[in-house]
């Protein structure tokens, strides 16, 4: 083993050099982290958002399809009701859905006739949604346009024209 070098009263070696950093090491050590740390967060971290607005501005489109007000040529076709068991728990929660799917009175039957992939393909989605998405008010406007994805893509959106929750109960 190697001999450790001797040292004299004042905490030197013999070759005059104060052994260890000792507190001034450590406090210099301790600054540098500091100062990476806050360097780190300062520069690395993305702008602050500003906060959404209730409505969008007008002129703007937005991902869901606009719902006009009843037009002459306009029909609503409602789907029968839905009831969807939530979670995987023994089926003790679970949301009731009515819908109406907007679209022109020429377009009407063919809707009516499409209820039962409809209902299909709205059930195959609301069985993938989370509890919690559900109980968050921020989650329904996201629901509806999703909803009228669906509706789009099985009646094709010259037929649809957006859909309506005319019932929404979680219970």
């Amino acid at each position: 083993m190697a001999k450790k070098p001797d040292k004299n009263e004042s905490g030197q070696t013999e070759s005059g050099k104060k052994s260890g950093g000792g507190i001034a090491g450590l406090l210099i050590v301790a600054a540098a982290s500091l100062a990476s740390s806050f360097g780190l967060f300062y520069f690395l971290t993305p702008p602050a958002q500003p906060p959404a607005a209730a409505c969008p501005p007008a002129g703007t489109e937005s991902a869901a399809p606009a719902l006009k007000p009843l037009a002459q040529d306009q029909a609503y076709v409602e789907i029968k009701e839905i009831i969807i068991t939530i979670g995987s728990a023994p089926a003790d929660r679970y949301l009731k859905l009515n819908l109406s799917i907007v679209t022109s009175k020429d377009n009407a039957a063919k809707v009516k006739e499409a209820e039962p992939m409809l209902v299909d393909a709205f059930n195959n989605y609301l069985r993938s949604i989370e509890l919690k998405d559900l109980e968050d008010p921020g989650f329904y406007p996201h629901l509806r346009e999703q909803l009228a994805r669906r509706s789009e893509l099985v009646v094709g959106s010259a037929a649809s024209n957006g859909v309506l929750i005319t019932e929404f109960l979680l219970r």
